[in-house]
């Protein structure tokens, strides 16, 4: 809506908006899926995929009718050949959010145990809940505005990390970023290689990669039961 309506504004601008209005849709995520009762915890994803599914239709129905799809898929798919000076910068701020992750590991590994533990530790729920989605919500849309979508890296990276290493966050978060900077780096090596000097966008390479990478995880998972 800012590239149509403020075409003028300036790169960061468009990017500072987006990220707002990420963060205020996570936080009517937040709200909706707040008044669903515990024990349907399964319409959480659900829900999700219809929220993410209205927001897409409308947008896609507004860049069609403005003849901006193009504009929109730039946004929207994760390439790293447009990120250029005047382009990376709110990567900053993702870098002070996972300092701060790091800092409240050890609390959000206790709120993932349970009301009750959480409880008898003395650990609010709600506001470290509350923080936690807060801060992954500001950090997925500065990297999706600056990249773009980088399918399944969100979703293999933290469970193989997670069957190596265990739960604790504090221990598992520094190999779950090492593990996935160098994934997202390898997938964009090779979709520049492959064609060269033309490039293959690094979300298409890792959609592949991570596909195979996540039928391995689930195929595996009964084995070891």
């Amino acid at each position: 809506m800012v590239s149509l309506l403020f075409p003028a504004s300036a790169l960061i601008v468009k990017m500072g908006v987006a990220t707002i209005a990420a963060v205020f849709g996570m936080m009517l995520f937040m709200l909706l899926i707040h008044r669903i009762p515990p024990t349907d915890f399964l319409m959480i994803p659900l829900i999700g995929i219809v929220f993410g599914g209205i927001i897409e239709a409308v947008t896609t129905f507004i860049a069609y009718q403005t003849e901006s799809l193009q504009m929109l898929s730039v946004w929207q798919f994760g390439d790293f050949s447009g990120v250029l000076a005047g382009r990376y910068e709110l990567l900053w701020l993702t870098g002070g959010l996972c300092v701060l992750a790091y800092i409240i590991a050890d609390k959000l590994t206790i709120v993932g145990l349970g009301d009750n533990i959480a409880l008898n530790l003395g650990i609010s729920k709600r506001q470290v809940t509350w923080i936690g989605v807060g801060m992954v919500a500001m950090m997925s849309a500065v990297v999706v505005v600056t990249v773009g979508m980088i399918p399944f890296i969100g979703l293999v990276v933290p469970n193989i990390v997670s069957r190596l290493m265990g739960d604790k966050l504090r221990r598992s978060l520094p190999a779950v970023a090492l593990l996935g900077a160098s994934a997202v780096l390898l997938c964009d090596i090779i979709g520049r290689s492959i064609r060269y000097p033309f490039e293959v966008p690094v979300a298409t390479i890792f959609g592949v990669v991570g596909t195979v990478l996540f039928l391995w995880l689930l195929l595996r998972a009964p084995a070891e039961q």
